[in-house]
Formats: C-alpha cells, sequence, structure tokens
C-alpha cells in the first residue's frame, strides 16, 4: 500500500471517529486537509473519487450508481440545494446524496480543501459553489 492510500485511509478514520450525524462534512474535510489531501473530484454517475493529496493522487471506485446508458438530468440548482440541506440535516447517506446530486444533474463535484468549497458541476458547464465551515477537531 502506498504512503498516499495509507494517508488518505487513516485520515478517514480519524474523521468518521468524529464526525457528527448532523453537519458532519466540515469534520471529514478538516481531517482530509490536515493528511493533506488539496482536492478530492467525484465523478457521478460513475462514484468515481479521485484525491489530490501531498504524497500523491489516489483514486476510489465506488459502486456506480446506474449501469449502461442513461440520459444526463439537466442541472437543477434548486434540486441540488436541496440534496445539500438534506444531507447536512443528517437525513440521508452518502449514498443517496449522490444518487440526489445526480438526479440534480450533478455530474462532477470538486472540493477545495485550502478554500473550503465545493464546486458542483453539470455536463453543460453550469456551476454551483457552496463554502462549509471551517471546524476544530482534537
Amino acid at each position: 500500500m502506498s504512503k498516499a492510500i495509507e494517508n488518505l485511509n487513516q485520515a478517514m478514520e480519524r474523521a468518521a471517529a468524529v464526525r457528527p450525524k448532523v453537519g458532519g462534512f466540515p469534520f471529514l474535510a478538516e481531517s482530509l486537509r490536515r493528511a493533506g489531501v488539496i482536492r478530492n473530484i467525484w465523478s457521478l454517475p460513475a462514484c468515481q473519487s479521485l484525491f489530490l493529496t501531498s504524497f500523491g493522487s489516489v483514486v476510489m471506485q465506488g459502486a456506480p450508481l446506474l449501469t449502461g446508458a442513461a440520459d444526463v438530468p439537466a442541472f437543477e440548482q434548486d434540486a441540488l440545494v436541496k440534496a445539500l440541506r438534506v444531507d447536512q440535516a443528517g437525513e440521508s447517506t452518502f449514498r443517496e446524496f449522490l444518487a440526489a446530486s445526480w438526479r440534480a444533474g450533478v455530474v462532477r463535484y470538486d472540493v477545495d480543501f485550502a478554500a473550503r468549497t465545493v464546486a458542483y458541476f453539470g455536463c453543460n458547464g453550469e456551476k454551483y459553489t457552496e463554502a462549509y465551515p471551517s471546524v476544530e477537531i482534537g
């Protein structure tokens, strides 16, 4: 196992130990930032996650949301914001959040850990960016 993968896995384990059910993403993000993760780029519906870290890049392939050909949903910012708020309230699983984001027309999202922002993209150049708060973890 590479240093990049080992470091990433340890950061995710630390985050899981301190992350609250409600509003937990900033805790995960801070744990990853402290571990040297610079960016995280998710591709939907493939559920592929690319981590750019100070130790090297790591790709994680999750179970895709669909198989075969499918029409890409139109980008709907209001539906995306609703999916975000449901997730932030702890009322959905991560997989449910990804599915709701896809239905809202998100084909990719990019987390910038230094800027503490997440940018969500549609396939025709649409973009919605949201900042997340800084948190302290022990």
